[in-house]
């Protein structure tokens, strides 16, 4: 692709949650510390069950490996809601009427944990109490939106089914419901942070683990300091020292965002589509601005895909239907979909004592990951939880979900064997914007030039199980194509399951 294919992709390559929260500055861990629980990961997940913990007299510790909110959580959409476009009907059918039941009792909980923590901490967050519509644009998709407001209004759940939409353009129906929210991401995060970071508790940022060790107590390395602790909870989207193998039972699915400037006021709810190409629907109130925010264009990483085209197909939606008129920030982002359709919380494998994990929240990490949250505090408390079973991250699984095993690994492992490779020195100077993997003597260099002109060079080797990494020239990052990891320009990890950068290379 010729960088000037990438040049009408206006706005900022960055999350707008990211972009209108200004930053933070806590420490690095320089020192050792014995807590009792020690968290992995400055995400929803993370934090949550830190501040819950902390409030129930733990002392505890979080360690990010970059910046609070700058990981999957503030990538979101912005959405917290137990409405997940048709998951009732799904887990019904997989599953059976009582799991379907207490997925949604743990994510309407959430909500209402949310607000609690909001209010009970004053969090300037941008929390607003909404509708969350699954919205049907064809007959076909009327029916499937009737039944689930029917099978969720049985489970106990605020569904209703609605003819009228507050949409800007005409749909059939949509199950509707009532009393979810939506919230500015990285101010929350940055408000759990707050009310976590002090009185024998801390967060430290710029602090990658680089050893976990279940024990009695549990150790946790990182470069400059150590954390001895009862109880370690691992919320790094993909988890850390991955002794469940949850990288090969989650496969990675990345999606994409866009955002722009609107007059008039706010929609009169948060939106998805019942049919494909799924489209999700938000709009906010920052710094005296109105945003419009659309999402879809979802695949998984190991399909192959033009950025810059998903973001266009986007803005075109978004112009057509929304009349949104330019695009002002554009991102993407990744999660883990579970192969059973659940996400995993609980013990890091049947082997593991007191190291815990949250992973594979399917896409809906505000609500699934505050749910895990309580599970895993309620655990290491000692108190039961009744949704702790359910989310088990050791559960055994259907035959079905071992047949969809061997397909998903089975795709990583062919996009592994064919990423593209040029060779030098043909395919050199690599020109301003774009990136190529190159071969150098035998060794598999990822080689990118920047608009000024300068060219960086690091390996290609994913730092995780060695896949060749491919450029996306729309978000300007070196991607794995096998299992998601994410590094920038320059090599750092931006998102596993790699914990290690890409190795500086002579430049070619």
């Amino acid at each position: 692709m010729n960088a000037a294919a990438y040049e009408d992709l206006t706005g900022e390559a960055v999350s707008l949650w990211i972009a209108t929260a200004g930053t933070t500055k806590y420490p690095p861990l320089d020192r050792d510390l014995e807590l009792d629980v020690v968290i992995i990961g400055g995400g929803i997940a993370g934090l949550t069950a830190a501040l819950t913990l902390k409030q129930a007299g733990k002392s505890v510790a979080v360690l990010d490996a970059a910046l609070v909110g700058t990981g999957v959580t503030g990538h979101t959409t912005g959405k917290i809601t137990s409405l997940h476009r048709l998951i009732y009907t799904e887990l019904n059918n997989s599953h059976g009427e009582n799991t379907a039941r207490i997925y949604g009792q743990a994510n309407q909980a959430a909500i209402d944990y949310v607000a609690e923590i909001v209010a009970t901490h004053n969090i300037d967050c941008d929390f607003r109490r909404v509708a969350n519509y699954t919205y049907a644009e064809t007959d076909e998709a009327t029916q499937l939106v009737l039944n689930e407001a029917v099978l969720a209004g049985k489970l106990g759940l605020p569904a209703s089914f609605a003819l009228e939409v507050p949409l800007p353009f005409e749909v059939k129906a949509a199950v509707r419901f009532d009393d979810q929210a939506q919230i500015h991401s990285v101010k929350y995060l940055q408000g759990l942070a707050s009310a976590i970071h002090g009185d024998g508790s801390y967060v430290f940022e710029k602090s990658r683990v680089t050893d976990i060790t279940d024990g009695e107590p549990c150790v946790v390395k990182t470069e400059n300091g150590t954390v001895r602790a009862r109880d370690v909870i691992v919320a790094t989207n993909v988890p850390f020292g991955d002794k469940g193998l949850f990288a090969a039972r989650c496969h990675p699915h990345r999606s994409y965002l866009i955002a722009g400037v609107v007059d008039g006021t706010l929609l009169d709810g948060t939106f998805i589509s019942a049919e494909d190409p799924l489209r999700s629907i938000l709009s906010t109130h920052i710094d005296g601005r109105t945003y419009v925010l659309v999402g879809g264009e979802g695949h998984r990483v190991s399909e192959r895909g033009n950025a810059g085209e998903r973001y266009r197909t986007l803005m075109e939606f978004a112009r057509d239907r929304l009349a949104v008129p330019a695009m002002s920030y554009r991102w993407s982002t990744q999660d883990g979909v579970p192969l059973d359709g659940l996400p995993y919380v609980g013990l890091m494998s049947p082997t593991s004592h007191h190291v815990y994990v949250v992973t594979g929240l399917r896409k809906w990490g505000l609500s699934n990951a505050t749910a895990a949250a309580m599970i895993l505090s309620d655990t290491i408390m000692g108190e039961g939880n009744p949704w702790a079973k359910t989310f088990n991250s050791n559960r055994l699984t259907p035959v079905a979900s071992a047949k969809r095993f061997i397909l998903e690994n089975a795709r990583s492992a062919k996009t592994a064997l064919s990423s593209k490779i040029h060779k030098t020195p043909d395919e050199l100077p690599v020109p301003a914007g774009q990136g190529r993997v190159v071969d150098v003597e035998g060794d598999k260099v990822a080689v990118y030039t920047d608009n000024q002109g300068e060219s960086h060079a690091v390996s290609a080797t994913c730092t995780h199980l060695g896949c060749t990494v491919e450029f996306n020239e729309a978000d300007i990052t070196w991607d794995c194509p096998c299992h998601g990891s994410r590094f920038a320009a320059d090599g750092t990890v931006i998102q596993g399951p790699a914990n290690e950068d890409l190795a500086p290379r002579p430049r070619p």
